[in-house]
């Protein structure tokens, strides 16, 4: 797990780069606190960051092999969880290890295979490799869009970084937001390839780009497919099983301490407790982490997403699993600290609104981070297996729009209210989601013979995979790397998405819950309570401390009139919300504030142009 970044500019010798280079290697220091490597050559320039997880001394990069038509240089992020089949099928095939690392099997691999390697690796990846046989850069994101990766083509070649930070560090990126990236701030939908920044794209997931003096070349490697589902329910439950057994064995493969990520819900439960019976195997304990926050126990109040909260849940899972758990406590003054929130959004690079479900995500991995380096996560399990309320809502399930954004408003209030008028009209969101739902959902394929209600569940399905799940990797992936922390996505493993996207809605939820393949598929790990459990999100403090915070530090933007983050946002509206008593602050009203103080702290650190063209 490491940050990566480069130059090609085939006009030019990069050589006399290298300052440009290293500052662009530099803002991801936190991605990689390990070490750090830059390679020139020509026209071609890798930098990288590492944060050292398998073989400690043997892994470092940009690495090399060379050969006899020339040089291949590779600069990788991510981890190869079949690393050691491929190194194996190479070794027979006369290749030479000289290290026990994932990346110089995925450099082999490259030299044996050409751009097909990427068909034949399972993880969570993007790397850029150079080379020299035919001075051609090759640049390849996992299947799922779990590591970032985001290029930016100039007149004669391309710069690329898992961050835009770091493409951003080179003079030839414009820091420019024009109309498209402010309409894509405020969606809460993740087009495929846009990256906010005028200019920058991303490397779209299960896609391989390759760049030469002839220009850029794109192709799909992997995409979600609609296939036949033929086994029955208890067939599908056990292969369920099967996949999840091999999965977190994979990834608890690290030569650094791991832990897990436990909120009491049934995805990080069942992922707690497979990872704890397999350590337990040799003589290990897992260790488990949650978040909480002062008094919300105690106080809990239940609303329409929470009904309970996550702590008791916790300690059953904790107790059952015999895991060496701890939680990690975090008060309103915490939360509501500008300084976390701007190195949140640092991390991220876009003032993406999250609020608090941001930067007690930071706290989180920040504290972890004192006792592991890798962490297991259960993100994605509710867009893999239908856990949220949306696919269950009918309004949502028959709407001509993102099924997520159906009651958002009604949940978390409207952000967007925040902008000035002439703002708003020219972002104009509902046609921009309009055109963004009519694109999405033309790219699924419906199985022959599927019923109306089965392909408009696939259709759910999918938005949730392609368009959704995107939005929350990328937060975590940010979150975690910020502090030097790698988690992994059992989740994520392309071959579950396969099949449980493939498995009708009536198998899905053949109890009438939600999650009733991977319920049943774990049943005999999980605590009663957790099996009956209901789905919970992501928690939120409900400390109106936190929300008095806030007012503070809006009363203190306005005070300041002049400030940039005005020409976007209505000052009217966030006065108001400052002088309410504290009890009559909405969701709506408290994300607004968020909202607007993310973007003053953005426009702080990046002084972006914003064109509203």
């Amino acid at each position: 797990m490491c940050g990566i970044t480069g130059w090609v500019s085939f006009d030019r010798d990069l050589r006399s780069a290298s300052e440009t280079l290293d500052a662009m290697t530099e803002t991801m220091s936190c991605r990689g606190p390990d070490d750090r490597g830059t390679w020139i050559s020509g026209p071609a320039a890798l930098g990288h960051r590492r944060l050292a997880i398998i073989d400690l001394p043997g892994g470092r990069q940009p690495m090399t092999l060379d050969t006899p038509g020339g040089t291949l240089a590779l600069v990788y992020s991510g981890e190869t969880y079949n690393f050691t089949e491929l190194r194996r099928e190479l070794t027979g095939r006369g290749h030479r290890f000289t290290t026990d690392s994932d990346t110089e099997v995925v450099l082999h691999g490259y030299q044996e295979w050409g751009e097909a390697v990427a068909d034949r690796l399972n993880g969570m990846y993007a790397f850029a490799l150079w080379d020299g046989r035919n001075d051609t850069l090759v640049m390849i994101r996992d299947r799922m869009g779990i590591k970032p990766f985001y290029y930016y083509p100039t007149s004669d070649g391309v710069l690329f970084g898992s961050e835009p930070k770091a493409i951003l560090a080179n003079p030839l990126a414009r820091a420019r937001v024009r109309l498209d990236g402010l309409r894509e701030l405020f969606a809460f939908v993740k087009t495929p390839g846009h990256a906010v920044w005028d200019g920058m794209r991303e490397v779209e997931p299960g896609t391989v780009l390759t760049l030469n003096r002839a220009g850029l070349r794109r192709q799909v490697y992997w995409s979600l497919e609609t296939r036949p589902h033929t086994d029955d329910r208890d067939t599908s439950v056990a292969r369920v099983r099967t996949l999840l057994d091999d999965i977190v064995r994979r990834q608890l493969v690290a030569d650094v301490p791991r832990c897990t990520l436990l909120s009491g819900g049934l995805d990080s439960s069942a992922m707690t407790a497979l990872a704890a019976r397999q350590l337990a195997e040799t003589g290990e304990r897992v260790r488990s982490f949650s978040v909480d926050f002062l008094g919300r126990t105690e106080n809990f109040v239940a609303d329409e997403l929470r009904a309970t909260p996550d702590a008791p849940f916790v300690h059953d899972v904790a107790r059952a699993s015999g895991t060496e758990h701890q939680d990690i406590v975090l008060d309103s003054h915490a939360l509501a600290d500008p300084e976390v929130r701007a190195r949140m959004i640092r991390a991220r690079d876009l003032p993406m609104g999250f609020g608090d479900l941001d930067t007690s995500l930071y706290l989180l991995f920040r504290a972890i981070r004192k006792h592991s380096t890798v962490a297991l996560s259960g993100e994605s399990a509710d867009e893999v297996f239908g856990g949220y309320l949306q696919f269950f809502d009918e309004e949502a399930r028959h709407a001509e729009m993102f099924p997520w954004l159906v009651r958002i408003a009604e949940h978390f209030g409207d952000d967007a209210d925040v902008l000035r008028t002439d703002v708003s009209t020219a972002v104009n969101l509902p046609d921009f989601l309009r055109e963004s739902y009519a694109t999405a959902v033309a790219d699924i394929e419906r199985l022959s013979g599927e019923s109306d209600f089965e392909y408009r569940m696939r259709k759910i399905c999918y938005l949730h995979l392609t368009r959704f799940v995107r939005i929350l990797l990328d937060r975590k992936d940010r979150a975690s790397m910020a502090v030097g922390l790698e988690v992994r996505v059992p989740f994520c493993d392309h071959r579950l998405v396969e099949y449980v996207y493939n498995t009708p809605w009536s198998l899905k939820s053949f109890d009438g819950r939600e999650k009733s393949l991977l319920r049943e598929a774990t049943a005999d790990l999980l605590p009663k309570s957790v099996y009956d459990r209901v789905k919970s999100p992501y928690p939120s403090t409900q400390d109106p401390k936190y929300a008095i915070a806030l007012q503070d530090h809006a009363k203190d933007l306005l005070s300041n009139p002049s400030h940039r983050v005005f020409d976007l946002v209505d000052a009217d509206r966030v006065r108001r919300v400052t002088e309410r008593d504290t009890p009559q602050i909405t969701q709506a009203s408290r994300r607004g504030l968020e909202r607007t103080l993310d973007l003053a702290i953005w426009l702080d650190l990046y002084n972006p142009e914003i064109t509203l063209t």
